[in-house]
C-alpha cells in the first residue's frame, strides 16, 4: 500500500534463535532444530495500518572517523593476539574449553588494569568471592580490584554506563539472565544479555570482556549471534603444556594472530620462544619426523610434523589427523599416490602436528608430504632443515607469504636450510634450497631415487 503505510498480516511465530518465522506454533524450529525456541511475536498496535517513520540517513562524509586508542594490556602476548591493546567501547568473547585458564588469564588482565590505575570491574558469575580471593592469592593479585556477583544484565548495563570502568570483565556470559524467563544459561538469555551489555559497553567506552563456553564438539556455546554481536571473538586452546591464544575474529586487529603461554604457579606466562618449544621433545633420526615453518596470523613458528604409514588390516584404509586441516591432508596425499606413484591405497595413514599446536597455513603442504614420505620410505629427515611451500594439484609448489619472516624464524631456531619454492626476496641469512615441485623437493632432501 501506498501513503507510507505498511499493512499489517495474521501474527507469526518467530524462531528466538534463527529468526525463522512460522505462521503456527511449533515444538521444534525447522531451520536451525532448537526445540522451544518458536513463541509467538509481540503483537502489534491496535488497527491494521502502522505509519511508518522516516529512515534516518547519513552522508559518509559527515562521520567522524573513529579514533582507535589502544590502551596495553599489561601483557605484550595478549597485546600482540588484540592488535595493540583494549580498544575503549569495544565488546569481546573469549572461549576455551575448562581448565584451560580463561579465568587465570582474565585475572591477570585485570590486575594489569587496576595496578595501571584504571578503574576494573570483575563480575564472578561462576565462583564465589572467596574463590576468586583464593586464586587472586596464588597469582600474586593485589587486593584493590573490585569484584561482584550480580548476575543481571540489565543491572550490569545500568552500571556500565553510571560508573564507566575502563575495564569490566564478565565470568561467564552463561551465568547472567536477563529477564523473567528461561534460566541463565539458555540460548535466548545468552544472546539478550550480551546485546544488553555490548551496547552499555559502548555507550559508555567501557572495554567489555566476556567468557564464553564450549561445546563438547568444541564450537563457542550459545546462538552464533553472539559471535556477531561482539566486536572480537579469540579462543584459549591447550597445546600439551602451553596454552594458545588465537584471533578468530577481530575488527580491532588482525585474524588468525596467536600467543603462546605456559601454564605456571604464577598463572599464565609469555613464551619467549615458541618455536623452540614446539621442537624441544622432536626426536632425532626418525623417519616420519620432519620441521615445518608456518605462519599463525603474522607470527612465524616452528612446528614438528609427524606421519605414519601402516598396512590396514581393514578393507578401507584410515586417514587419521590431528592439528591439521583434514581436507588439505586428503589432497596431499592423493598429489603423492597419483603424481609421485606411492603407494597409499593400502595404507593407514596418520598425520599429526607435535605438542598439540592446530595449524591452518597452507605452507604446511611441502612437511605434510615429505613427513609421509619419509614414514613410508623409513628415510630419517635431515637435521637443521625446514620445510615450507603449499602444493598444487599438479605437484608443484606455490609461493607462500611472509617466507622471509620464515626463513629468519627458522636461522634463529637453529634450522638454517629451507627448502621451498622459489620466492622473491628470499634472502634473509638461510640457506633457501628453491624446488618447484615435490618431486624436486624429495630429491633435495634425500637424493634422486
Amino acid at each position: 500500500m501506498g501513503g507510507g503505510y505498511v499493512a499489517r498480516v495474521s501474527r507469526a511465530y518467530v524462531c528466538s534463535e534463527c529468526g525463522a518465522r512460522s505462521p503456527g506454533p511449533l515444538g521444534r524450529c525447522p531451520r536451525c532444530g532448537t526445540w522451544e525456541s518458536v513463541r509467538p511475536e509481540a503483537e502489534p498496535p491496535a488497527g491494521t495500518l502502522q505509519p511508518l517513520e522516516p529512515l534516518r540517513q547519513l552522508s559518509l562524509e559527515d562521520v567522524d572517523a573513529l579514533a582507535l586508542e589502544r590502551v596495553p594490556s599489561g601483557l605484550p602476548e595478549v597485546d600482540r593476539v588484540l592488535g595493540g591493546g583494549w580498544v575503549a567501547g569495544s565488546a569481546l568473547l573469549l572461549a576455551g574449553e575448562p581448565g584451560v585458564g580463561k579465568s587465570t588469564l582474565l585475572l591477570q588482565l585485570a590486575d594489569e588494569s587496576a595496578k595501571a590505575g584504571r578503574s576494573t570491574l570483575y563480575v564472578a558469575g561462576e565462583e564465589s568471592p572467596g574463590q576468586v580471593k583464593l586464586r587472586a592469592g596464588r597469582l600474586g593479585v593485589a587486593n584493590h580490584l573490585r569484584i561482584t556477583r550480580e548476575t543481571d544484565a540489565s543491572m550490569l548495563a545500568e552500571h556500565l554506563r553510571a560508573a564507566r570502568p575502563a575495564l569490566a570483565i564478565v565470568d561467564s556470559i552463561q551465568t547472567l539472565s536477563s529477564v523473567d524467563g528461561p534460566a541463565a544459561g539458555s540460548p535466548s538469555q545468552v544472546r539478550d544479555a550480551t546485546a544488553l551489555l555490548t551496547q552499555a559497553a559502548k555507550e559508555s567506552g567501557s572495554t567489555l570482556v566476556l567468557i564464553g563456553h564450549v561445546t563438547k564438539q568444541g564450537a563457542i556455546a550459545g546462538p552464533k549471534l553472539v559471535e556477531h554481536v561482539v566486536d572480537a571473538t579469540f579462543a584459549l586452546e591447550s597445546a600439551a603444556d602451553l596454552r594458545v591464544l588465537r584471533a578468530l575474529k577481530n575488527r580491532f586487529g588482525p585474524t588468525g594472530e596467536v600467543g603462546v603461554f605456559e601454564m605456571s604457579a604464577r598463572g599464565l606466562v609469555a613464551v619467549s620462544n615458541p618455536s623452540a618449544a614446539f621442537l624441544a621433545e622432536r626426536p632425532e633420526g626418525v623417519p616420519g619426523s620432519v620441521v615445518a615453518a608456518v605462519l599463525e596470523g603474522q607470527r612465524p613458528l616452528l612446528v614438528e610434523v609427524q606421519a605414519l604409514a601402516s598396512k590396514t588390516p581393514y578393507p578401507s584404509p584410515k586417514r587419521v589427523v590431528q592439528g591439521l586441516d583434514a581436507r588439505r591432508v586428503d589432497v596431499v596425499l592423493a598429489v603423492l599416490e597419483r603424481r609421485l606413484g606411492l603407494p597409499l591405497d593400502a595404507l593407514d595413514v596418520y598425520v599429526n602436528v607435535a605438542g598439540g599446536l592446530r595449524v591452518t597455513d597452507p605452507g604446511a603442504d611441502l612437511a605434510i608430504a615429505a613427513a609421509v614420505a619419509s614414514a613410508l620410505t623409513n628415510r630419517p629427515f635431515p637435521e637443521a632443515t625446514v620445510l615450507v611451500g603449499e602444493i598444487g594439484l599438479a605437484g608443484e609448489l606455490r609461493q607462500v607469504a611472509q617466507f622471509e619472516r620464515r626463513a629468519r624464524e627458522a636461522v634463529r631456531a637453529e634450522h638454517p636450510r629451507v627448502v621451498g619454492p622459489p620466492q622473491r626476496g628470499a634472502d634473509a641469512g638461510a640457506e633457501h634450497v628453491p624446488v618447484r615441485s615435490v618431486r624436486a623437493a624429495f630429491d633435495a632432501l634425500w637424493g634422486p631415487s
